[in-house]
């Protein structure tokens, strides 16, 4: 089942206060960015963010997912309406993922 825009605008709006969020149509889903950087998917009106240690110290009670078949897991967050879980989640996840090296393309 593809997401809904209205459910990514829902989702983008909740997360306005961990920096500037952009959503990227993806094979039916959506990607979301916070200030450049992909964080989560959101699939099937769900969101899923990536996995940090970082992110799995702060918030242990979130369950692990895999947003599509053959993916690896993800953060599931269930409970879009809680805005400070995403937030905070969002920014521990954003500069975890910062502090990684760059992957280069082949």
């Amino acid at each position: 089942m593809a997401s809904h825009q209205d459910f990514v605008d829902y989702v983008a709006e909740q997360l306005r206060q961990a920096g500037a969020i952009r959503s990227r149509k993806m094979f039916g889903e959506y990607g979301l960015y916070c200030d450049g950087v992909f964080f989560a998917v959101i699939c099937g009106d769900q969101l899923f963010v990536k996995v940090t240690p970082a992110g799995e110290a702060a918030f242990p009670n979130l369950p692990k997912a895999a947003p599509y078949e053959g993916a690896r897991d993800y953060l599931w967050v269930e409970d879009v309406d809680d805005r400070d879980t995403m937030t905070a989640l969002t920014r521990l996840t954003c500069l975890a993922l910062q502090a990684q090296p760059q992957k280069r393309r082949k």
